[in-house]
């Protein structure tokens, strides 16, 4: 299927790796002009690499970090327009309530919901007045159904899913669509020790550690395993295409689980 993006120029935060580097590699597969951010020059450049070597040749990447306004400010002074934002760029971990801090309650909301905020504050002007554009979102189930264990970073991903649908109402009647995707469990860097850190036995086969997660911490995913990277990847770029072009304020999950409906 041609998903008619070229021309088209994407930004991907947090694409230096996971489901961002998947993401940054689809579109550019596809033909996008694909930019990607990180703060770090050696991961940026085998990122490049990586993509590249796959058959995205369109590609460059940003040192900018934009979880801060200077970073945010460095990479819309290097790509002032864009035709696709997707704000990937996000952190998680386990921590029980009572012991998350005041700062992990600010580091998580600046780094997952202020850092996109600030982008789309930037670049969803331009879309409008250009009458076309993206606007995507990755946040998580968690924001919907928020793990007892992880409520600082559920708080971010419901937050984002807000930012989405109030942004959605301000595209009425045009060409520009606002989404989010809320991906279940997905095989990225620190999944592995992440699901030990919750799992009855962590010295287990990673397969009998998995089945357990999804028993216990995950029930209502239906396809009851991890998504690869790649899969949300395929979301992602038919959600960033013109031929999604009736998908605007949508909670899109991925992993077959429960969705409540979103007005």
């Amino acid at each position: 299927m041609d998903l008619k993006l070229n021309g088209k120029t994407a930004l991907v935060t947090g694409s230096t790796a996971g489901i961002g580097l998947e993401i940054a590699r689809k579109l550019a597969q596809e033909g996008a002009e694909v930019i990607i951010a990180g703060r770090n020059q050696a991961k940026l450049d085998q990122a490049l690499a990586d993509i590249r070597a796959s058959g995205g040749a369109n590609v460059r990447g940003i040192v900018a970090d934009p979880v801060t306004a200077e970073g945010a400010d460095i990479l819309l002074k290097a790509q002032p327009e864009v035709d696709i934002l997707v704000n990937n760029l996000g952190i998680y971990e386990s921590k029980p309530f009572e012991k998350i801090t005041d700062e992990d309650w600010r580091r998580f909301f600046e780094v997952n919901v202020l850092s996109g905020a600030r982008l789309s504050q930037r670049y969803f002007p331009g879309m409008l007045a250009r009458n076309w554009g993206r606007v995507i979102f990755i946040a998580s189930e968690s924001g919907l159904m928020v793990p007892p264990d992880m409520i600082h970073y559920g708080m971010t991903k419901t937050a984002q899913l807000a930012i989405s649908r109030g942004m959605a109402a301000l595209t009425k009647g045009g060409n520009v669509t606002v989404n989010t995707v809320l991906p279940g469990t997905t095989r990225s860097e620190g999944i592995v020790d992440f699901m030990k850190s919750v799992a009855s036995n962590p010295n287990a086969k990673p397969d009998v550690i998995e089945k357990e997660f999804f028993a216990k911490e995950r029930p209502t995913s239906l396809i009851q395993r991890m998504i690869e990277a790649e899969e949300i990847a395929s979301l992602v770029a038919y959600v960033a295409s013109p031929l999604s072009s009736a998908t605007n304020g949508a909670a899109l999950r991925a992993d077959g689980g429960i969705t409540p409906t979103i007005a």
